[in-house]
């Protein structure tokens, strides 16, 4: 018996000495009058134990079988399963099994099967919190994680997402490289489901920030910053008339780091589970099973009724917007290079003033290529370069032998300088003057 089984026995015996009314007691212990007439009758039939709950110490009438917890964790067990959290094993277990268990129950089985282990709460540095934006598409955060999310089943993909500040709601799809092109397809397909949102917070990543290069040893402190150009989605979203705000930090953007948290979590487990091995296995899975559980689960409603985003008007051109775009010179004979290729303007789109222009030319995503002069777009067609033509080759020169020295005379062949006679001696028999005749 408690301590607090021992008060409330003291209350009952004051009730039955009629010390204190039965409405009394009932405030003092919390409950009905009609419940503490039925405690003193337990009382008076069964004595100090009316004070004891009776089915203290025995099963409860809703505990799941033994053999059904076995076979949970049996289940559990399997290497497919492996580093599932209580929360994600329960919903497995209900979903795929057919056992119907809370988490918390789920939580305890594995606790005593080993396969679970509860962690201490660590204190963590606290970053300064933000509220969340007030209307559905007023901040889109964008981001892209580098993870092994086939587990070395397939090749290496690259999870790009963009998730509303305000409502949670997700917008994700895996793709093989963390490119421009990439992230600008995904782009492509946010516009034209959604709209255009306000603003895009990403981090300071190249594809979205030019940053001014300086030498090594160069300060630096002292100049003022040097406005770059913008990189091609910067431009892009310029011309579509969206807003780009840089985050400075992880936790700025802390919404899409912790949706990518989940997602290396439970997505990478619901892909192995069920046994996904290719990039259209994966976007299929994506899209069909994690996203719907996402919308179901951790999408939450806005403040506000009101939907920032905007649609796209007439002047848009996605296709012309998000391509790669650069600025070429027209030559004088109305051609212009592009990637190693020359391009040749057709005759009927020439007009004054285009030799010497420049033009905007637009690589879009499609392969195609574009170019435009002010507000007309000009027929082109790629210059043939004409095949060398093959001379006939020249005999070949005759190969120069080099001579040898020929010996003119034997004058010199038993000549021995050390045998010889001394200078004077040859001087004397050569017939010369003597020094001192010399005038």
């Amino acid at each position: 018996m408690t301590q607090a089984d021992r008060d409330r026995l003291v209350t009952l015996k004051k009730a039955k000495k009629k010390l204190i009314r039965q409405r009394e007691a009932a405030e003092e212990l919390g409950v009905s009058v009609r419940h503490v007439k039925r405690m003193l009758h337990a009382l008076k039939k069964c004595g100090d134990k009316a004070a004891v709950h009776g089915l203290r110490g025995k099963p409860s009438n809703r505990k799941i079988e033994e053999k059904i917890e076995r076979e949970a964790m049996k289940i559990l067990s399997r290497p497919v399963y492996e580093g599932f959290g209580p929360t994600l094993a329960a919903e497995y277990l209900g979903k795929k099994h057919g056992i119907d268990a809370s988490k918390e129950t789920v939580r305890q089985w594995m606790i005593g099967a080993g396969l679970w282990r509860g962690k201490k709460a660590k204190v963590k540095e606290v970053h300064t919190w933000r509220p969340r934006r007030s209307r559905f598409g007023e901040l889109v955060q964008w981001d892209t994680s580098d993870h092994d999310w086939l587990e070395g089943r397939g090749e290496k993909l690259y999870l790009i997402a963009m998730i509303d500040d305000a409502t949670s709601r997700l917008f994700a799809r895996f793709v093989r490289s963390d490119s421009t092109a990439e992230n600008m397809r995904l782009l492509w397909g946010y516009l034209e489901k959604f709209g255009r949102p306000a603003a895009f917070y990403t981090d300071k990543a190249s594809l979205f920030h030019t940053t001014g290069k300086r030498k090594r040893d160069e300060p630096g402190v002292d100049k003022d910053p040097v406005e770059m150009p913008p990189t091609q989605i910067g431009r892009a979203l310029r011309e579509l008339g969206i807003t780009w705000i840089a985050a400075y930090s992880p936790q700025a953007k802390g919404r899409v780091e912790r949706n990518f948290e989940t997602a290396q979590d439970r997505l990478v487990k619901g892909m192995r589970v069920a046994g996904v091995v290719t990039i259209e296995q994966a976007n299929e899975y994506l899209l069909n099973d994690y996203l719907v559980w996402w919308d179901r689960e951790l999408t939450v409603r806005p403040a506000s009724g009101d939907n920032a985003h905007r649609p796209l008007e007439k002047s848009h051109s996605l296709a012309a917007s998000l391509s790669y775009v650069e600025t070429r010179q027209v030559r004088p004979d109305y051609t212009l290079r592009w990637s190693g290729k020359l391009y040749q303007i057709q005759r009927e789109a020439v007009t004054t003033g285009l030799r010497g222009a420049n033009v905007r030319v637009e690589e879009r995503l499609d392969g195609t290529l574009a170019v435009r002069h002010r507000d007309r777009y000009l027929p082109i067609e790629e210059c043939t370069v004409a095949e060398k033509s093959s001379h006939q080759s020249l005999p070949p020169r005759p190969k120069r032998t080099r001579r040898t020295r020929q010996r003119g005379s034997d004058w010199d062949k038993d000549f021995d300088l050390k045998k010889g006679p001394k200078v004077w001696q040859a001087a004397k028999f050569s017939g010369s003057r003597p020094e001192e005749a010399v005038g």
